[in-house]
């Protein structure tokens, strides 16, 4: 009887330096437009390797543009556990139809609420070929929306609209960073949209 509570208690105690160095995969992303974490969730676009079980994981550090992650892998967020979200599959990620103008709105689903800095939004420039991965000299230097949280804990879902710009024809790619207030990370997510 006293070997199993000894064996109990080692059994305890090598199972919670385990548990607490598991990082908890739960965070946030892009529900409409369907950003291409969801895409890739929902199975509309197959070969995701683990981004299909984990949208929510776009995880990286934060800073953009001056820091943050490299080009070439801003749509995952640098991580490259999920590069595929990287890959411009010759510009046959499935897009939205939008127009110049047009207000849309983009939707986080988040499973982890973290104290949020804020919200930013950038568009791909006049003449983004969708055939190349995205670079900070794809984008416009300037969000084309902004949405301060001071520090805030967003719901469980949360909206933006946003007016969109001119001067886009074709395919184009958003570039969505929610920025965390008491962390170095911040989330990336692309939505594809075609004008």
């Amino acid at each position: 009887m006293r070997k199993r509570h000894v064996l109990a208690a080692v059994a305890a105690a090598v199972a919670v330096p385990f548990a607490t160095a598991i990082p908890a995969h739960s965070h946030g992303w892009v529900t409409t437009p369907p950003s291409r974490a969801a895409l890739c969730a929902a199975g509309t676009v197959a070969n995701c390797g683990d981004i299909r079980w984990e949208p929510q994981s776009v995880e990286g550090p934060k800073g953009f543009p001056s820091r943050g992650p490299a080009d070439g892998t801003l749509c995952a967020g640098g991580n490259s556990r999920f590069a595929q979200l990287d890959d411009p599959r010759g510009g046959g990620w499935p897009s939205t139809k939008v127009s110049a103008g047009q207000r849309l709105t983009f939707t986080w689903k988040f499973t982890a609420r973290h104290a949020t800095t804020q919200f930013r939004y950038y568009l791909t420039r006049p003449g983004y070929s969708a055939s190349t991965k995205l670079t900070r000299a794809n984008l416009d230097a300037t969000p084309f929306l902004t949405v301060p949280y001071n520090g805030a804990q967003p719901p469980a879902t949360l909206s933006h609209t946003a007016t969109l710009p001119s001067g886009r024809t074709g395919h184009q790619v958003v570039l969505a960073i929610w920025d965390i207030a008491d962390t170095g990370n911040a989330f990336y997510q692309c939505m594809d949209v075609t004008f």
